[in-house]
């Protein structure tokens, strides 16, 4: 196992459950191998009575279980040891989920669905994950559903210190556009940087006046409508520093 010595992540977390109690947003963040990881669970599972949220959470302690306990650091082969923890252990329900290590300056990550990662570079731009979808409003999803493991989007970036990841839940991606997420980081922060990405996400979903990344996605799906999306936000802040 490669650790890289010359850089790391530093990162700090933020989480706004929609229901102010658990949510069904679920993440982990492991220093020590430098792998960061997010799920959401489907809300639908909740029209059956199954806690729509307890998926994700046990996909991601299943992950830090794959990391800590069995000392696997691919982020493919973690996701696959808790899926198939989950399958043994037969939880219910459904989730997506991203998975991050940073290694020898190179981004590695796994992504199932409309969770995922930004990167900003000088407080601009770069690059985001791609989001899988079957249609609008309906993402690729681990668990009880077809897809598995083997569908992620493996990803591999290399970094530069001053770097900053943003890994998120789509409570994140829906309702903030990439000039509001640069704001944000052009901003000198009283407090976390996820802290305000959070905020002003939940802020922005209960808009109903206003444009957002899922009105204008459900726009070109033929739904058209206005205002954010109210959901679970999650959002990671991953600092690329040198040693």
């Amino acid at each position: 196992m490669e650790i890289d010595h010359e850089m790391k992540m530093v990162c700090e977390c933020y989480y706004i459950p929609k229901d102010e109690i658990i949510g069904e947003d679920a993440h982990f963040v492991c220093e020590d191998k430098q792998i960061i990881g997010v799920a959401d669970g489907i809300g639908g599972w909740a029209k059956r009575g199954i806690d729509a949220g307890e998926y994700a959470r046990q996909l991601m302690n299943r992950c830090i279980n794959a990391i800590v306990d069995n000392d696997i650091t691919h982020p493919r082969q973690i996701l696959e040891e808790a899926f198939m923890a989950n399958a043994k252990a037969n939880i219910q329900g459904s989730s997506t989920a991203c998975i991050l290590r940073l290694n020898n300056g190179v981004l590695h990550a796994v992504n199932v669905g409309d969770s995922g990662f930004m990167l900003f570079r000088n407080n601009k731009f770069i690059y985001r994950s791609p989001t899988q979808q079957w249609r609008f409003n309906a993402p690729y999803q681990l668990g009880n559903s077809r897809d598995t493991p083997e569908c992620a989007v493996e990803v591999k970036i290399a970094v530069i210190p001053g770097d900053i990841i943003i890994l998120g839940t789509d409570g994140l991606f829906d309702n903030m556009f990439v000039s509001d997420i640069e704001e944000v980081l052009r901003t000198p922060p009283n407090l976390s940087d996820a802290f305000w990405l959070a905020e002003y996400s939940r802020h922005y979903s209960l808009k109903k006046d206003r444009k957002s990344p899922f009105s204008e996605a459900a726009t070109k799906a033929g739904q058209p409508c206005t205002g954010g999306k109210f959901d679970d936000i999650t959002v990671i802040v991953a600092r690329i520093v040198s040693q």
